[in-house]
């Protein structure tokens, strides 16, 4: 997990958004309109972003279509301080 978590976040273009959308999420589950408005990205990039963290087990979903509800997984729940010992290391750069 630890290097799916450094790739998503440090090593791609969109680490900032992914590594926005799971702070978010450990607060409460969202559907991608919810985190649109919440995190004030476009429609078609948190749906892209979803795509990516779901095909990684970062997070998972229940429902269809636009009631999807996303959530951690339980990988990523488990392995949260990971994921803020990484970004604490390059989230700064980003604030």
């Amino acid at each position: 997990m630890e290097r799916v978590l450094w790739w998503l976040i440090a090593g791609t273009k969109g680490g900032v958004n992914r590594a926005r959308m799971i702070d978010a999420l450990r607060d409460r589950p969202y559907n991608a309109n919810q985190l649109s408005e919440v995190l004030e990205l476009d429609y078609k990039t948190v749906r892209y972003h979803l795509k990516v963290l779901s095909e990684n087990s970062v997070i998972t979903s229940t429902g269809n279509g636009y009631g999807t509800m996303y959530f951690l997984s339980p990988v990523m729940e488990a392995n949260y301080a990971l994921f803020e010992e990484i970004w604490e290391k390059i989230g700064n750069k980003f604030k």
